[in-house]
């Protein structure tokens, strides 16, 4: 019987149906069983012919015979009569954290716990010298998943500033005076390019070192703030984002002089929101925290936007105008003078960035890589820590629906953006004292002094908010 089988191979009349299902239907299917795949090239294996597999009984599971196995190991594997070109490796059953990553091949989604690749240096003999260029012109290298290890933080360490001492006072004059000149010094489109530099670093979009890669296991901030351990980055955004709009309210209460400085100082914010709008710098987080000093209620007022869009109804052109302005509830006097002294600043303020910064909030709005280089990102980092959404029910699960649509088409366009950020820095070439300048750590150590830096964020915000309430009510007081 088992001659017959393998004397004649084409013949299946008394092959079990199993295998007549399940293996090659002509004979040429069984001719390079024996030899070596592709994955062992070189192995100096020989070919073995099929007269060499006998059949035992109505087993259907082939013997191996003695020849050198070790080549034909891996590329003929038999089990419950079905013939394997190449069978899928076993999972594990010990965690993948225990297993060295000795193959040097990256994971692959057949295994269903995968491994994790440890990230190491450029292989020998393949060393490059350091590049010339910055760090945001870097290209960007390959990589593949690596499970996260710790939550990453981008903000860089605390070091010693060249502004500030070892020790420092809040709100030091001299400080003060010298970053009001280093500001005047640049244009708004100069200091865009300022704040985006910094923000895509504190956004892991740009400059992300190997050992935060490999702690994070994703590619880009972007993917980071939307995942669980991604905690501690959404907690320094949103930290960021307070402290910047604080820095900005400061820059124009803290303006204690003729009424005209201080209309001045709402322009060089204006100025320099149009400057980080889409289509521009594109950084719509600095254009949120510019937005939030311009908004804040100790420089704005309490009354919002929709209450004053409804006072005004029905009217037009310079009437319209006129009325939103009387709107205003704090530093009344200053925002008149704004729009007598430089109306076309306060109408884009009023008729442009207003709307747009609306629609950023409620998960619309431009958000294309191509005009954009850093998207607005404060919505989806505010509903991932837990802040409950305004307005009625209704729509606020329509926000709710666009917020996390809006977050996972950043983390899905991260490389995007990350072009775009990088095409606008190229060949940017940053004065270092102004980069520092708008660096949280700077701005910590300058609102709150070396001492009260360290203070939990909750209290530091409450004390910064009475100061500017102080300083509001100073310079013009209610009646």
């Amino acid at each position: 019987m088992e001659r017959t089988l393998l004397a004649n191979p084409g013949t299946t009349a008394h092959c079990p149906a199993r295998a007549r299902k399940r293996s090659d239907s002509q004979p040429a299917g069984l001719e390079h069983m024996g030899q070596p795949t592709e994955d062992h090239p070189g192995s100096g294996a020989s070919t073995m012919p099929a007269s060499a597999l006998p059949r035992t009984g109505s087993d259907s599971v082939l013997l191996k015979v003695p020849v050198p196995l070790g080549s034909i190991a891996d590329s003929l594997r038999a089990s419950d009569g079905q013939l394997h070109a190449k069978a899928p490796t076993k999972p594990p059953r010990t965690s993948s954290l225990m297993l060295p990553d000795a193959s040097g091949r990256p994971p692959t989604y057949c295994e269903l716990v995968p491994r994790v690749p440890r990230v190491q240096g450029t292989p020998a003999g393949h060393s490059c010298p350091e590049p010339e260029a910055p760090w945001w012109e870097a290209e960007e290298e390959d990589r593949c998943f690596a499970r996260p290890q710790a939550e990453v933080s981008f903000c860089p360490p605390d070091n010693p500033f060249g502004l500030l001492g070892s020790q420092n006072r809040p709100l030091e004059t001299e400080v003060l005076h010298t970053l009001h000149g280093l500001f005047l010094e640049h244009h708004p489109g100069s200091t865009a390019l300022h704040l985006l530099l910094v923000d895509c670093q504190a956004t892991g979009l740009l400059g992300v070192t190997k050992a935060q890669w490999g702690a994070m296991g994703v590619a880009s901030g972007l993917e980071l703030l939307t995942l669980p351990h991604g905690h501690r980055l959404r907690l320094e955004l949103l930290e960021r984002l307070e402290t910047l709009a604080l820095a900005g309210a400061l820059a124009v209460l803290g303006c204690a002089g003729p009424l005209e400085e201080r209309a001045a100082a709402l322009r060089g914010l204006v100025e320099l929101a149009l400057a980080l709008r889409p289509g521009a710098a594109g950084d719509l987080p600095g254009l949120a925290a510019v937005m939030g000093a311009l908004l804040m209620p100790q420089v704005r007022g309490k009354r919002g936007w929709e209450e004053a869009r409804e006072k005004v109804m029905g009217k037009s052109g310079e009437e319209a105008g006129s009325a939103l302005f009387l709107q205003v509830s704090r530093l009344e006097r200053t925002w008149r003078q704004l729009r007598r002294s430089h109306t076309e600043a306060a109408l884009a303020f009023e008729q442009e960035l207003k709307p747009l910064m609306r629609a950023l909030d409620e998960g619309a709005g431009p958000c294309d890589p191509g005009e954009v280089a850093l998207p607005h990102v404060a919505p989806a980092v505010r509903l991932l820590e837990g802040e409950e959404l305004p307005g009625p029910l209704d729509e606020s699960c329509e926000r709710l629906l666009r917020t996390l649509h809006r977050a996972r088409l950043l983390a899905r366009d991260a490389p995007r953006f990350r072009e775009a950020a990088a095409r606008r820095l190229r060949g940017f070439r940053p004065h270092p004292e102004l980069r520092e300048a708008l660096t949280t750590g700077f701005l910590r150590r300058l609102l709150w002094g070396s001492q009260g830096a360290g203070a939990p964020w909750a209290t530091r915000l409450e004390k910064f908010q009475r100061v500017l309430t102080v300083l509001s009510q100073r310079l013009e007081p209610d009646h």
